[in-house]
């Protein structure tokens, strides 16, 4: 019989607040609908408390572990923003936060700020800030073993697992309508053929369960994830920004990787190929040092020319002084 995917998300309805490690954790259920003004960062700093909506179920990048500590390469950064801001890692009060409800948490102003593996898309900017990116993603597609989607043309009668309100989500659904979608919202069982979502977690999910191979490595375009908050925030953004700049003198999110995905992905993944330092990916690096080069290339022609211009003139005297 073949098998069948297990999509695991956290189901909480209950609101329920506990203190772990020193952080406040928060879980709540979304309720939807309401907006309302988001804390300025001098309301933060006199709160002395920093709200981050994180990810309970997402290993590596958000989720509980053995202990009911959570944990994650989200959550490493987020102890480091409340400590840079606020005095100390403990300042950082986590609320649980699922995919369909992150923009929601910002508008209503139920937290300052989301690290929950949040994609930028431009669809999710006119909603929300976001500010510079920490990591890079695409989409992959994870499947059992023994029928394993190694192409999307695979999923054709298939049914494919994917999260409401994911980039996955709205990825097959404007370039593959015929794929039948599975989505779940917050619900620990659901089955299908497959399951896709970012590959950065397919690649996890995959490490961690058994009879599971990721198939489809990366598809679609190369995104970003960056920290958002609520639309018009500014100070708190332009702190978060340079936050991220002033990191990159000490390869924080290299650190990060080493400390919460490498335990998982082991040699498997570059952290290259998924850290972002300073708030710069590798393209825009490559595009900088092009048109730097462009631009010594172009200074260097010029300063060939003036001295082809200079060496002519002395041959020009020289002929008038023959004459």
């Amino acid at each position: 019989m073949k098998k069948k995917i297990l999509a695991v998300l956290l189901a909480t309805g209950v609101a329920a607040t506990t203190l772990l490690g020193g952080s406040i954790l928060v879980s709540a259920a979304d309720d939807g609908g309401n907006t309302a003004q988001a804390r300025t960062l001098d309301e933060i700093k006199k709160d002395g408390k920093i709200k981050i909506g994180v990810f309970s179920d997402k290993n590596p990048f958000g989720y509980v572990d053995e202990n009911g500590d959570v944990q994650g390469y989200d959550i490493y950064f987020g102890k480091r923003l409340a400590k840079d801001l606020l005095g100390s890692e403990d300042d950082a009060e986590f609320t649980y936060v699922e995919a369909a409800s992150r923009v929601e948490y910002l508008q209503s102003a139920k937290v300052d700020v989301i690290l929950a593996n949040f994609t930028v898309t431009d669809d999710r900017a006119e909603k929300v800030d976001f500010a510079l990116p920490y990591m890079k993603v695409a989409l992959g597609v994870v499947s059992p073993d023994d029928a394993l989607i190694k192409d999307v043309k695979d999923l054709e009668g298939k049914k494919l697992i994917v999260v409401k309100g994911t980039t996955a989500e709205t990825y097959f659904t404007d370039n593959y309508p015929d794929i039948e979608l599975v989505k779940y919202d917050a619900l620990l069982d659901g089955r299908g053929d497959a399951f896709s979502t970012d590959n950065t977690e397919v690649l996890a999910w995959a490490q961690q369960n058994e009879g599971f191979s990721v198939g489809i490595e990366s598809l679609g375009d190369i995104d970003t994830i960056a920290p958002a908050v609520q639309k018009g925030n500014t100070d708190l953004l332009n702190a978060i920004n340079d936050e991220i700049k002033s990191l990159a003198d000490e390869q924080f999110f290299h650190k990060d990787f080493e400390e919460t995905l490498k335990p998982v992905y082991g040699d498997n993944i570059n952290p290259d190929d998924l850290v972002v330092e300073g708030g710069v990916v590798d393209s825009e690096e490559k595009a900088e040092d092009a048109d730097a080069a462009e631009t010594e290339d172009s200074d260097a022609a010029s300063d060939d020319t003036k001295d082809a211009e200079t060496t002519e003139e002395p041959e020009e005297t020289g002929a008038a002084d023959a004459e």
